[in-house]
């Protein structure tokens, strides 16, 4: 288990170094869900988990800029995660041993030619990923229906509501990826004050409604979490009807 070092020792860089993970979460949700937490920060160009026992409980994110990951760091330090404490801090230069370990090391050079054509290839699907919802500003805030050219597709047809719900305290939320789960949802909205319960609907992939103590802190969540994207879905959320 690597130790923990005073941040002063390692200057910021993209690569946050995580540990205090549960370790009885599988290797490929633990992955997920982390990119999914993480994603609110800024775009993200890998996350890295290993099952060897060596590296049991330890993550490493990968940022593609030094902001994002120093935000990440500030804000999530301690973050209740899978019912434990997220300890964070900046990834030491020599984590290049551990991509060598487990075979995905790429020479510097060559990971800067193969960054910058993925990065072409990436920018018309992603752009501009920062903490979605933070520009209230944004026309799906506090309800309102998006304009029908923002609005997410799933096959051939747009989800349109018929008519936007009063504002309450429970939150519809749509265009999810289908193996999104309740726990990943639960550790975006348990952010914000006073989520009461999260619930998937097993007939209809993609959608789920959140449920907080009252309106307003539904309403703080929705604001924080509208367009937030989880993989490459961009999150809708409006009031639940009831």
């Amino acid at each position: 288990m690597a130790e923990i070092s005073q941040d002063e020792e390692i200057p910021p860089n993209m690569t946050l170094y995580i540990n205090n993970l549960n370790e009885k979460i599988k290797i490929d949700q633990l992955k997920k869900s982390l990119h999914a937490v993480f994603s609110q920060f800024g775009k993200i160009l890998d996350v890295l988990a290993f099952k060897t026992l060596k590296h049991k409980g330890q993550a490493w994110v990968i940022f593609e800029d030094v902001n994002s990951a120093t935000n990440a760091l500030r804000r999530m330090q301690g973050f209740p995660f899978y019912d434990k404490e997220m300890r964070i801090q900046y990834a030491k230069t020599k984590s290049d041993i551990i991509a060598k370990a487990d075979g995905t090391f790429v020479p510097r050079e060559k990971r800067k030619r193969h960054d910058e054509k993925g990065k072409k290839r990436k920018e018309q699907l992603d752009p501009n990923q920062a903490a979605a919802g933070l520009n209230p500003s944004y026309a799906g805030a506090y309800g309102a229906t998006p304009p029908l050219s923002q609005i997410p597709y799933l096959g051939a047809r747009p989800i349109v509501p018929e008519a936007p719900a009063p504002p309450n305290n429970i939150l519809f939320v749509q265009n999810l990826p289908h193996d999104a789960t309740a726990m990943m949802l639960q550790m975006l909205f348990n952010q914000y004050p006073g989520l009461k319960d999260v619930r998937m609907v097993e007939a209809k992939p993609g959608i789920a409604f959140v449920e907080y103590e009252n309106e307003m802190q539904s309403t703080v969540a929705m604001q924080a979490l509208q367009g937030f994207k989880i993989q490459q879905n961009q999150m809708l959320i409006t009031y639940a009807k009831k």
